[in-house]
């Protein structure tokens, strides 16, 4: 009989391996013309100084493109550029004939803006951190 056991720590090829085998099931279910579709998609915003002052982090998967990251640099926000990025990205996903784009925010953050944009919230989760709201987003194209 083999003897199993939980180990409380992770080497990164451990990690890996867990991924790639959890990456493989997935794919055993996924249509082949899905099966391939991943890529980050990023796009950013620099001012004349080349600084960045506003970026969205983005991944294309399967049939959808979720946002990780949209973020505007305080002292530029209010000039249309986090909406610019999200409109790029949701030109990209039709483009690449994404169903929908998906996202979360806090309640600190920009739930409202995400609202004006057409994304409906599908769950939200009270007290996540403590005293704030955390928000799922599903915007169908």
């Amino acid at each position: 009989m083999v003897s199993n056991h939980i180990l409380n720590s992770s080497t990164a090829e451990d990690s890996q391996y867990v991924r790639q085998q959890l990456i493989a099931y997935n794919a055993s279910h996924i249509s082949t013309e899905l099966r391939d579709r991943y890529e980050e998609l990023n796009f950013h915003v620099k001012n004349e100084a080349g600084e960045i002052v506003a970026g969205i982090l983005s991944t294309l998967c399967w049939n959808w493109i979720e946002i990780d990251i949209l973020w505007v640099n305080p002292e530029q926000r209010q000039q249309g550029f986090g909406s610019q990025l999200l409109l790029e990205v949701e030109q990209l996903a039709r483009a690449k004939q994404c169903d929908f784009v998906m996202l979360n925010t806090f309640s600190f953050q920009a739930p409202e803006f995400y609202k004006k944009h057409g994304y409906t919230v599908t769950t939200v989760i009270e007290n996540a951190p403590t005293g704030h709201t955390h928000y799922y987003f599903k915007k169908e194209l």
